[in-house]
């Protein structure tokens, strides 16, 4: 579980487009509150600093401690919408969370152990990866940073699937997603080896031999072309 990241915000009143639009105009950016059974909230957060958190990649499955006027919330951004042109964060939802709460997160998968894996490290495998992240079922307060997949002794065909993971406390897998496979060990690929200098040498005698009646067809035939040719008539004195 990684450390939650902080935030402040400013608590508004007013909602709506040409709200929204006023704020983003001064360097501001919308965002709702809500859940916990609890009435939404609207707020407004500065752009630089809701952008540099962002940029680092913390808010896809950590947990927020949320200022807002001095009352602290613990959310979840669930939603953080961009601009299509110059990606800027345009509105933020956040989730109220608590001890109990459990929601559905994409967790980043790291692939760990590769060294102690003989199917990449002894048989030159591949490793090819099937998902960079998965769907898992947490409390909130549990979250993981990434799932982290082992491949100690895992050899060339061999699957590596959500169900040889270990979970940790609070995460488990959804419902008919046991067997999914995260990733598999690839054999390499073989290419085909070049000629080595004993065939080379082998191969030239044979391609010369052949060569040879082509040429002596060719001179052979020079004669019978002199033979056609006129003789040059002899100069009157």
């Amino acid at each position: 579980m990684s450390k939650n990241y902080a935030l402040s915000a400013q608590k508004r009143d007013r909602a709506g487009k040409g709200v929204a639009r006023a704020l983003r105009r001064s360097s501001q950016v919308p965002a709702v509150i809500y859940g916990d059974n609890k009435t939404p909230e609207t707020v407004a957060l500065p752009l630089k600093e809701l952008t540099l958190t962002y940029q680092t990649g913390v808010m896809q499955t950590g947990l927020c401690d949320l200022v807002v006027d001095g009352t602290k919330h613990l959310v979840l951004a669930r939603d953080v919408q961009t601009h299509p042109v110059n990606d800027r964060i345009i509105h933020v939802d956040f989730m109220r969370v608590g001890p109990k709460t459990e929601i559905t997160v994409a967790v980043p998968v790291h692939f760990i152990d590769q060294d102690s894996c003989p199917g990449i490290k002894l048989d030159k495998g591949v490793l090819t990866v099937i998902h960079h992240e998965i769907d898992l079922i947490c409390i909130a307060t549990k979250i993981p940073e990434f799932l982290a997949v082992s491949l100690k002794d895992k050899k060339i065909g061999d699957p590596l699937k959500l169900s040889s993971v270990s979970l940790p406390s609070g995460v488990r897998a959804p419902k008919g997603s046991e067997d999914e496979t995260l990733a598999t060990i690839a054999a390499p690929t073989v290419y085909a080896a070049e000629a080595t200098p004993a065939a080379a040498a082998a191969a030239a005698p044979a391609a010369g031999a052949k060569a040879a009646p082509a040429a002596a067809g060719k001179d052979a035939k020079a004669p019978a072309a002199g033979a056609k040719a006129p003789a040059a008539p002899a100069k009157k004195k």
